[in-house]
């Protein structure tokens, strides 16, 4: 059953400012913020000095004893505090994307729905956020994501902050517990290398959302431990996750036009990223679509030309010193192009996998069906999980990575290697 929905006409850098961190009444938006040149790389300005290396980047930090957090100032009220350790990136370089914080308001109180009781929810090709903690599987559509950025959650008896960023094209999981203690996130309304920087509500340090890091206020330094969850169909969740909770848009807590995409357009290789101060890489075009692993030490983007097609591919990778597969579906649309989250062009859903079940290499190869591995003929689902055959139930291990753009990938793993077509 497709939702109704009401499609908004608003100029598109407009309607950016608004959904990147303006608090959005429901006839009113606020102005959007004097756009950069649109141009290519030779146009963008300059990126401002990096902070002078001072060696152990907690210099002056304390470290608090277990299950409490240091005191200091906030970092949402004075960027520069003396107090703070030396911040990990240029302070200069965080920049407003508009709003206050929590103009882009997270959800706090996530209601869910039971996935066997609403397969048609959403249209099958629509993009959503997929997290698996144990037995408990949740679908955070992005046609609500796309509006919140945040969504403070537990699942699997593990506090949680699910994090969508629509600049970057990327989402990313972490656990909410910060040296014992348990905290909120909420958008900064700033923005670093055009992507979303989020806060702690304990100590409101600065994080940035691509890596989980704080990289600015009293907690600089502390990373989050981060939970894989990829952009998927929502055919490919149902289907895989048949008992499992899908995010409820009617019970956010907030109005909204779901459904709408306030990014009409964005998701073009041709175009530079919005408020992007860096200098961009020039293996690839800024907006190239990518793969982003980082296990082992090792970064590679692998580009998404590369790894799909027009039926289901399975792609095995040396990564550093481990064999990795890439399973990549078809069916899944980019929510960043049409006036609606499902209009976009088929981008397809990615797992990125060790190709092993128990002491058992496996070869999984793609075909019309979806994936099967030549040595037992089991199928296999994007998601990692054998849906039928001599394995059926088993769950490869999932190597965490990003579906993102190759200008954010680029800026957070400098030096990665890109493999694959380009441009």
């Amino acid at each position: 059953m497709k939702r109704h929905r009401i499609l908004m006409f608003i100029g598109a850098l407009t309607v950016i400012a608004a959904a990147c961190g303006g608090t959005v009444a429901d006839d009113e938006l606020p102005a959007a913020p004097e756009a950069p040149a649109a141009a290519g790389g030779d146009q963008l300005p300059a990126a401002p000095e990096a902070p002078a290396a001072a060696g152990d980047p907690q210099a002056g930090a304390v470290s608090p004893a277990q299950g409490t957090l240091p005191a200091g100032p906030s970092a949402l009220e004075d960027i520069n505090a003396a107090e703070f350790p030396v911040p990990l990136v240029n302070p200069d370089e965080i920049i407003s994307g508009g709003p206050p914080p929590d103009g882009i308001p997270p959800i706090d109180d996530p209601v869910f729905l039971d996935v066997a009781d609403n397969l048609g929810l959403l249209e099958e090709n629509e993009s959503v956020v997929a997290l698996t903690i144990g037995d408990d599987a949740r679908a955070y559509p992005v046609s609500i994501m796309i509006w919140h950025e945040i969504v403070n959650d537990t699942v699997g008896g593990v506090p949680v902050t699910v994090s969508y960023c629509p600049l970057c094209n990327s989402a990313v999981t972490y656990g909410r517990e910060i040296n014992g203690v348990e905290t909120t996130f909420g958008t900064s309304g700033r923005l670093f290398a055009s992507a979303l920087v989020m806060y702690d509500r304990a100590t409101e340090s600065l994080w940035t959302h691509f890596d989980g890091r704080a990289v600015i206020g009293v907690l600089t330094g502390a990373e989050l431990e981060v939970y894989g969850s990829p952009l998927m169909s929502w055919g490919d969740f149902r289907n895989t996750y048949p008992t499992g909770k899908v995010l409820d848009e009617a019970q956010t807590g907030f109005s909204r036009s779901y459904g709408s995409n306030p990014y009409v357009g964005y998701d073009n290789s041709a175009t530079e990223p919005f408020l992007f101060r860096g200098v961009p890489d020039p293996r690839a075009r800024s907006k190239e679509r990518v793969v982003g692993v980082s296990h082992n030490g090792v970064d590679v983007a692998y580009s998404l030309q590369s790894i799909s097609g027009t039926m289901p591919t399975a792609t095995s990778v040396d990564h550093g010193d481990e064999e990795l597969v890439i399973l990549w579906n078809p069916g899944q649309s980019t929510a960043l192009e049409g006036n609606d989250v499902n209009d976009g062009r088929d981008v397809g859903s990615v797992g990125v996998f060790m190709p092993q079940a128990g002491e058992q290499t496996l070869t999984i190869v793609g075909d019309d069906a979806g994936f099967v591995d030549e040595e037992t003929g089991s199928r296999w689902s994007v998601a990692g999980v054998a849906i039928d055959g001599e394995l059926a139930g088993t769950q490869l291990e999932r190597i965490p990575h990003l579906d993102t753009f190759w200008f954010a990938w680029a800026t957070y793993r400098p030096g990665s290697g890109l493999v694959g077509d380009v441009g």
